[in-house]
């Protein structure tokens, strides 16, 4: 970080936080230091696009998504609706329940430390993934059991157990195991059968700490595919998300897009923003967006 540069940030908070006493004192010590930061609580999504044009408009550096991983996608969403040459870097203040594009980052977990680094920190260029044309994900997209114990998880379950409530609340939900019968293509990979879980990973977790695609890195050019076939559900679900060791029944890819295609229609989770339909087209998107990461990013090469 220069510390002897001033910069001029635009912070993007989960209304949740807005009341947040040492998320104000940091916005305020930094402001003491010189640094130039607006506040904005967006209604819904479309204050988005408003919100950031205007912050284009003043020449900040940096649009901070405060909260989880899907302030992360809504806020990095928008950024690349906007012409690559206007789009500002995107800092992480990591406020949600899970943050696991944050915790696999290595962006510290304190407040005023993940604000310092999101309005200061060296930003660096990272993949972002595309889906059907039209929506994107910086950290994962996850089908199958995997969306719906993310998407049906209690409020008040998340907010007594954090990232675990993701998990046990599958486990309490045994109606949450079906399975989904669909075609996998990617590079030099063709598959079909009953799945489980489908991960597409730029990130390396998912659902609260779930390491989906353990070797993914946001900076190699390439989405990282698992799949949990359903013949194999119970066993290859508990060796690989309770286990570092490998099931021999998980079909792990690396490709720069995957298709999906279903006879019925499935939900894809990306980033906590729900996707629902009967195919699916991934493509990674190289270098496509500014992210300000600390020197330690667990998810760079």
């Amino acid at each position: 970080m220069d510390i002897d540069k001033q910069h001029c940030a635009l912070l993007i908070l989960n209304g949740k936080q807005s009341a947040n006493p040492e998320l104000k004192k940091a916005v305020s010590r930094l402001r003491e230091e010189g640094h130039t930061i607006w506040v904005r609580i967006p209604w819904e999504n479309s204050d988005l696009h408003s919100f950031i044009d205007d912050a284009i408009a003043k020449g900040v550096e940096t649009i901070i998504a405060g909260g989880g991983d899907g302030t992360i996608n809504a806020v990095s969403s928008t950024l690349m609706r906007f012409p690559e040459e206007q789009r500002p870097a995107i800092g992480i203040l990591p406020l949600g329940t899970a943050n696991d594009f944050a915790t696999s980052a290595n962006i510290p977990q304190d407040i005023p430390s993940a604000l310092a680094l999101a309005v200061k920190g060296k930003a660096t260029a990272i993949d972002i993934a595309r889906v059907n044309n039209d929506a994107y994900f910086m950290n994962m997209a996850t089908g199958g059991f995997g969306t719906r114990i993310t998407t049906e998880t209690p409020e008040a379950l998340k907010s007594a157990l954090g990232g675990a409530a993701y998990v046990i609340n599958g486990f309490l939900r045994p109606d949450t195991l079906k399975t989904d019968t669909c075609k996998i293509e990617a590079e030099d990979f063709n598959w079909e059968g009953e799945t489980l879980v489908v991960a597409v990973g730029n990130g390396k977790q998912a659902g609260g700490g779930q390491q989906l695609a353990p070797e993914a890195l946001i900076d190699d050019g390439k989405l990282n595919l698992l799949i949990v076939p359903a013949r194999d559900v119970i066993p290859a679900l508990l060796t690989n998300l309770f286990t570092n060791d490998k099931n021999q029944h998980l079909i792990e890819r690396t490709s720069s897009w995957v298709k999906i295609s279903s006879p019925h229609t499935m939900i894809f989770n990306l980033d906590g923003e729900p996707l629902s339909g009967e195919t699916f087209t991934y493509e990674l998107l190289p270098e496509a967006i500014h992210c300000r990461l600390p020197p330690q990013c667990g998810l760079l090469s």
